[in-house]
């Protein structure tokens, strides 16, 4: 009997213990996601090298098996102030902190240690795969005429493989807004002049580490990046060339939606600016600006606020 690729549902609950599955539901925990990869098995093969008096393969052994899982969420709030996103856990486990303060906001800042874990379960059409100890790291880009997304990649250790049948879902995500002038704003170095796009990449650094007595997936490094594209104005009013030439620090405001309960900022304090480019849109002369998010006394460099 065939078996349907669109019949598929993606759960993720934090992990109490590291490594030890938190069984998410499909009434509390379903991810919505799209642009979804799922890999079952990654790692290394050893070869035995064997000397024989003839030719032909010998066969591998499969070693250090973990497995992947890659897609976006769609930016948007969670329909109430101060209360988390549904998407909070997997930015949880991209080593985030997440901060709730009722009837305000939520926060979400990064940290470099203690960082946590969730347990994703795949389903695909009748087989479920468990994976344990997952962390990743998370991009976004915020284009305008499109739908705002944290692409999201995690990596886990390799839990059950069982025929399961697909769980009914029940998600809090909210319908997001687009992209445009009337949904959103964006400021670098004080200059809120046109903007084509801008995106973030946390730059986490992910170690499947598999040791005698000890298995995990580690968050080992971070360092943030990100791009936006500018209308170039003129040298009196911006010279991206000079801020990029003296190692210039400024701040990054950002915000997408403007009705309570469905608001997302973005805010980096100390953003450094690349070697700026040219390029054009529609004939249109624009500036690609490579970015690198400092932290100013550590783990403040982004911020994510919900409200």
């Amino acid at each position: 009997m065939a078996r349907f690729f669109r019949n598929r549902a993606i759960l993720c609950k934090p992990e109490t213990v590291y490594g030890t599955d938190a069984v998410p539901t499909g009434a509390l925990n379903a991810m919505l996601m799209t642009n979804v990869v799922y890999n079952p098995s990654v790692g290394e093969e050893v070869s035995r090298d064997l000397v024989l008096p003839w030719m032909g393969h010998q066969g591998v052994m499969l070693v250090g098996s973990y497995a992947t899982l890659s897609g976006d969420i769609e930016i948007a709030g969670a329909g109430a102030v101060g209360v988390a996103p549904a998407w909070g856990p997997m930015l949880r486990a991209c080593a985030f902190a997440e901060v709730i303060t009722a009837a305000t906001d939520v926060q979400y800042t990064p940290i470099s240690s203690v960082q946590e874990s969730v347990s994703i379960y795949f389903h695909i059409d009748g087989v479920k795969h468990a994976m344990i100890g997952a962390r990743g790291n998370v991009s976004l880009s915020v284009t305008p005429k499109q739908i705002p997304r944290f692409s999201f990649t995690m990596t886990g250790l390799l839990g059950t493989i069982a025929d399961t049948a697909n769980p009914p879902v029940t998600t809090a995500f909210k319908k997001p807004v687009p992209v445009n002038k009337a949904n959103s704003t964006f400021s670098l170095h004080g200059l809120a002049a046109a903007c084509e796009g801008f995106t973030f990449d946390l730059g986490n650094q992910i170690e499947p580490r598999f040791l005698i007595g000890a298995e995990s997936i580690e968050h080992v490094d971070r360092l943030m990046t990100g791009s936006a594209v500018m209308e170039a104005v003129a040298l009196a009013t911006k010279n991206w060339f000079a801020v990029a030439d003296d190692g210039t620090l400024g701040i990054l405001t950002a915000q997408h939606g403007t009705v309570a309960g469905n608001i997302v900022k973005f805010d980096a304090p100390a953003v450094q600016i690349g070697r700026p480019t040219y390029g054009e849109t529609q004939k249109i002369v624009n500036n690609t600006l490579p970015l690198m998010m400092t932290p100013v006394v550590g783990n403040d460099e982004f911020k994510i606020t919900v409200k």
